[in-house]
């Protein structure tokens, strides 16, 4: 069974900025554009960057010691996924707001995680389970 794609729109506050981040650090596909947005190929999923500039407000909540964004959105990788990305943000100068680390150790839903912000300042969570069907483990 596929699982269904997301959609989801985030503003960004520079077009150029977010091509050269979006289609080069993190190597999503670009779809249509106009001069107010592009639409990403964001591991399957849309994403569709639009200019929207402006200040936005934010929050964060406490978990495992580390403040973590809100909003955030994010994806779920393998393994080897999540550290080639790790590697390749690295390399691009990428500021982590919560480095690489593993959550639950030897726990049900054991899984890496790492947090970033695109070029204008929008929270992005990649995560990778140790075993898929943990996912939703309590």
């Amino acid at each position: 069974m596929s699982l269904p794609r997301f959609h989801h729109a985030i503003p960004v506050d520079d077009l150029d900025a977010a091509r050269a981040f979006y289609g080069g650090v993190l190597n999503c596909p670009q779809g249509r554009e106009s001069d107010s947005w592009i639409d990403w190929d964001f591991y399957g999923h849309q994403l569709v960057t639009h200019h929207a500039p402006g200040a936005r407000s934010e929050h964060s909540n406490a978990v495992d010691g580390h403040g973590v964004p809100v909003p955030h959105f994010g994806l779920l990788l393998t393994i080897p996924g999540f550290h080639a990305l790790a590697d390749r943000l690295r390399a691009a100068g990428t500021p982590f707001v919560i480095e690489p680390y593993l959550r639950f150790e030897g726990q049900p839903g054991e899984q890496w995680t790492m947090f970033f912000r695109d070029p204008a300042g929008n929270a992005i969570e990649i995560k990778a389970f140790a075993d898929d069907t943990q996912v939703f483990a309590r």
